[in-house]
């Protein structure tokens, strides 16, 4: 019911059509970059979705955590801005289920984007690589990334939510992503910070670290679902 809520509540706000043209806006970056500089990739001797990922999934990636972060704040700001929260804080209704009922939203959205972007990754593999049997490896390298991406809705939705102001919580938002972007992809300590993990690419990991990734990502889902249940109720219990 909560999902359903949010579902009709994003109607007006235009997340939707948002996050479809940022997806799309990703889906370009690979088919832009093949077609004005094909020459540097097709002579490379490696698997086309690592050569591929390699080339674009750093600015592809930013985007998707540029709209993750952008739409959580959003969602939030609307239930500031009107007073929502003040409301469900004094009814019986748990304020969490606003929470989970958001990242069940973020997490569509995700899944939507990625879905544009693998669409595009795979034409440019049929295309330009003659490559027919990487559907597949697109699809594994995608659903790597919805996973490592999962951690960082929570985390900006998190961030949202403890902050009334849209602005400050988009500003740490933006400094949290743009401190990921500085963190050495290679180093597993440094690469488990939330932002960080959608960076990863799943062509070039060693299936021991992929497996290390995706239980970190799973461990961090319920490590800041349980912190954002502790700070909800901490601030209903001193508001």
């Amino acid at each position: 019911m909560s999902f359903y809520l949010e579902c009709k509540k994003m109607k007006r706000t235009g997340l939707v059509p948002a996050f479809f043209c940022g997806g799309l806006l990703a889906a370009a970056v690979p088919v832009l970059n093949m077609a004005f500089r094909s020459e540097m990739y097709l002579g490379l001797d490696a698997p086309p979705i690592q050569i591929l990922m390699e080339a674009n999934w750093q600015m592809m990636s930013m985007l998707n955590i540029l709209l993750v972060t952008a739409g959580a704040c959003l969602m939030y700001h609307t239930e500031y801005a009107d007073n929502a929260i003040q409301r469900i804080c004094t009814l019986p209704a748990k304020e969490s289920r606003l929470f989970f009922g958001k990242s069940a939203f973020l997490f569509l959205m995700c899944a939507v984007i990625l879905a544009v972007e693998a669409a595009g990754m795979a034409f440019c593999i049929f295309h330009w690589f003659g490559h027919f049997g990487g559907l597949w490896s697109v699809f594994k390298s995608f659903g790597y990334a919805f996973l490592l991406m999962l951690p960082a809705v929570f985390g900006s939705l998190w961030i949202a939510s403890a902050c009334r102001n849209l602005w400050v919580s988009l500003g740490i938002s933006v400094v949290c992503i743009f401190t990921a972007t500085l963190l050495p992809v290679k180093n597993f300590a440094l690469s488990l910070f939330f932002f960080a993990m959608p960076f990863q690419i799943l062509a070039d990991t060693p299936p021991q670290a992929a497996r290390r990734f995706m239980i970190a990502a799973v461990a961090e889902l319920l490590v800041i679902a349980a912190g954002e249940l502790i700070f909800l109720k901490l601030r209903r219990s001193f508001t």
